[in-house]
């Protein structure tokens, strides 16, 4: 059992708050627990502290912060409500949704203003879904440097983070309250500490084939982008406790991986102009759908996989993307100077891709409409010289989790939050809903920030309360 109900147990180290996992959630947390006066442990099973948001592009979506006011961009947690809400269906719970929204702003300015963090707005293209610019990022734009300014500001608040320290068990009494955990060292050695408060920040489970294809396996044999670590531990823990669990089957894809460098190469390609076709040279569905959802179209072409097509002006906003520099560093860009050296380049008939790219510039001009319902006007058509990455549809991590409350509080079965366990990020149930496609660019993020710094302060009070 992942749970050990022990009434009389007693530990030598105890800390008011512990923390399980070291990525963005948990560092989060940790910084709003110490500012709220509390004593913090993390826990990561990791040599260093990385997780699901070192691999992610490091985007957070954000509502009424200064960076966007300073850029004169109108936007309100209200109105990113709406957003999240209509790209979900209304299947996420309302005021965890609420919650986060509102939330975002002032977590990302306590971040930058009190910790140090030096976020950027992202400007020059709008994610699908997002009536605002909201993404929020440092400037090299990559989830690895973001987690290093987190890591340096937990530094510099005094946590403690204690790596390479996996946690196996949950000590709890039976009333269902946390105790304490037991974490296992690279030597083999057990060590157990006592808590107040126990943050679950360890991810989703991703990382479990047998879990991923229990709850989804449509994603089952897709190539999974995400964390070796996401497990599923959390959900254990907590369903082991009585808590409840939400929207096991949704998950954040991507329809645009490297194959096979596995690099992520950027979604702007499409929302500037780019487009992806088959193996055939035929584009098979609105590429501005979503990332997330994109996934399967890709999975579903001959082969799995899809070549996504743009050109110089294009391949230049790509190059202000970390990811897409490592794509060209690896050899995943194919330049071609024209439609036949484009052909060539990717294995399509010349008269087939000829055919496609015509289709797409009466598009651009509005001389036709879509079949797939997608709206090129407003972009320019794309002209010679071209550029191809061959891309393949992957699992980036879960968005299912312990169903939690907006004070990030872990419920049971019947609504009741649990005594002092406090979930996050990927261990909670997400604001995506139940489908692929209820994903809105950043959820992932959002919850992880939001909800850790909201899971901090509420744990500090708890551990306050003793």
């Amino acid at each position: 059992m992942p749970i050990v109900f022990d009434d009389a147990k007693r530990f030598e180290l105890a800390t008011p708050v512990v923390i399980v996992g070291a990525g963005a959630c948990g560092l989060v947390a940790a910084l709003a627990a110490r500012d709220a006066g509390a004593e913090v442990l993390v826990l990561e099973r990791d040599a260093t502290p990385s997780g699901s948001t070192a691999l992610s592009s490091g985007f957070i979506p954000a509502a009424f912060t200064r960076f966007q006011r300073a850029a004169g961009v109108a936007d309100s947690p209200a109105q990113m409500a709406k957003d999240v809400a209509r790209k979900n269906h209304g299947e996420a719970d309302p005021r965890v949704v609420e919650a986060v929204c509102r939330a975002s702003g002032p977590t990302i300015e306590w971040l930058a203003d009190a910790h140090g963090v030096p976020f950027v707005l992202v400007e020059g293209f709008l994610y699908p879904g997002h009536s605002a610019l909201r993404m929020h990022a440092v400037p090299e734009k990559t989830g690895a440097t973001l987690m290093a300014a987190l890591v340096r500001s937990a530094g510099a608040a005094g946590i403690d983070i204690l790596c390479s320290a996996h946690v196996t068990d949950v000590f709890a009494n039976r009333g269902r309250r946390v105790t304490g955990v037991r974490f296992a060292r690279p030597d083999g050695s057990l060590e157990e500490v006592g808590c107040n408060a126990l943050v679950l920040a360890s991810s989703g489970f991703g990382g479990n084939p047998e879990l991923v294809r229990r709850h989804i396996p449509e994603i089952a044999d897709a190539l999974y982008f995400g964390h070796a670590g996401n497990q599923g531990d959390a959900v254990a823990w907590g369903t082991a406790l009585g808590a409840a669990s939400g929207d096991m089957t949704a998950y954040q894809g991507h329809g645009s991986v490297a194959t096979p460098h596995g690099v992520l190469v950027t979604l702007a390609l499409m929302m500037e102009g780019g487009i992806q076709m088959n193996a055939a040279g035929d584009r098979f569905s609105d590429e501005h759908q979503g990332y997330s959802e994109q996934c399967l179209p890709v999975l579903r072409q001959p082969g799995g996989f899809a070549w996504d097509i743009y050109d110089e002006r294009l391949h230049r906003l790509g190059m202000t993307f970390d990811d897409y520099r490592q794509a060209f560093a690896a050899g995943a860009i194919r330049p071609a100077p024209d439609v036949p050296g484009l052909a060539a380049a990717i294995g399509v008939a010349p008269a087939r891709l000829a055919s496609t790219l015509e289709e797409v510039a009466r598009y651009a001009a509005g001389r036709d409409r879509d079949p797939f319902g997608r709206d090129f006007t407003g972009k320019p058509k794309l002209v010679p010289p071209y550029y191809a990455v061959k891309v393949t549809g992957a699992l980036f991590h879960t968005q299912g989790g312990l169903a939690v409350d907006e004070h990030a509080r872990v419920l049971d079965a019947q609504g009741h939050p649990l005594p002092n366990l406090l979930a996050g990020g990927g261990a909670a149930r997400g604001i995506s809903g139940a489908h692929v496609w209820g994903y809105l660019s950043g959820n992932g993020l959002l919850t992880a920030v939001a909800l850790g710094r909201i899971a901090g302060r509420v744990g500090a009070g708890i551990a306050g309360k003793g």
